[in-house]
């Protein structure tokens, strides 16, 4: 073990070239690590630390961190941040710790970074049957917007797809499934892991709808429009605000968005008796206890189903 002469800020780009190179995270990981280290280097400068060393970093530093990341508050509505965000900070500063452990240089052991403690049971927006059917009507299919917005929000609960997978999906990934009664696409979700998605039939007749409206050669499959011109690719951004704008009309809870679509998909599967490992597998989850937060949702509904039918 040895003792580095640079300052820990000084480290932080190698630390990033390590996620890359030895962990082989994606170019999006390493986004965010750098983002949620410049909260610590922020930190570092108001309290004049920018020098400090590995070797001189205390569990006091550690403590008077998580006190300030305690007392951040967000630009948007000034609410402090929450205790999950809170632990993304620290979860990247433990990281950098572990880099310093396997490149040999002395410094605090990465567990003894305790995250912030959060509660038990994270809460899980979901629309009802009759809601996403509400959702599903509210587009005017007659204009080509509105046939586009109605086959992004078919397709969004036929998958379970991320907003942001739903936007990375490309015209031939459809169209070449159209013609043989093929109902999976292969993607490639979250942190570059493969997985395989299904489409509904309905959500194929209105791909198929929508895809005849298209004489252009875009390669997106969801694509924006300035009145009848394409301007590119859909954005993640657009399709939050396409979405809004349908609860609004459909007059459904103000706190829907894409994720939610996400959320009723599976807790309509579970709710139908689908084993969890199965929706695990089609949410794309890395690790089924992500999959049983939708379990409090769905346990009040087995229960009355087992009072109904063997009571």
């Amino acid at each position: 073990m040895q003792n580095s002469t640079k300052p820990i800020i000084k480290h932080i780009n190698d630390f990033l070239d390590w996620i890359d190179i030895e962990k082989g995270l994606s170019y999006k990981s390493q986004e965010n690590y750098s983002r949620f280290l410049k909260k610590f280097l922020a930190w570092s400068k108001i309290n004049k630390l920018e020098n400090l060393r590995p070797h001189q970093l205390t569990p006091d530093h550690i403590f008077k961190y998580k006190t300030f990341l305690s007392r951040q508050y967000l630009q948007k509505d000034k609410k402090p941040l929450k205790r999950n965000t809170q632990n993304y900070y620290l979860i990247a500063l433990r990281s950098l710790l572990t880099y310093f452990a396997d490149k040999d240089i002395i410094s605090l052991p990465p567990e003894k970074i305790k995250l912030a403690k959060q509660s038990q049971e994270r809460t899980v927006n979901f629309l009802t049957l009759e809601q996403v059917k509400k959702l599903l009507a509210a587009p005017d299919v007659n204009d080509i917007n509105g046939l586009r917005d109605r086959t992004i929000l078919e397709t969004l609960f036929s998958t379970g797809l991320r907003v942001a997978e739903l936007v990375a999906l490309d015209r031939d990934q459809i169209t070449i499934k159209l013609n043989t009664k093929d109902l999976e696409i292969g993607i490639v979700g979250k942190g570059g892991h493969p997985r395989t998605v299904f489409l509904s039939q309905r959500t194929i007749d209105w791909l198929q709808q929508y895809l005849a409206k298209r004489a252009d050669k875009e390669k997106a499959l969801f694509v924006t429009y300035r009145g009848s011109k394409i301007q590119g690719r859909i954005t993640t951004r657009t399709i939050e605000r396409i979405i809004k704008k349908y609860v609004v009309r459909a007059g459904l809870p103000i706190t829907t968005t894409p994720h939610t679509l996400r959320h009723s998909f599976a807790t309509d599967l579970l709710m139908k008796g689908v084993d969890l490992r199965v929706v695990q597998e089609f949410l794309g989850h890395r690790n089924i206890v992500t999959t049983q937060i939708y379990t409090h949702v769905t346990r009040p509904h087995l229960k009355e189903i087992h009072r109904k039918y063997h009571g």
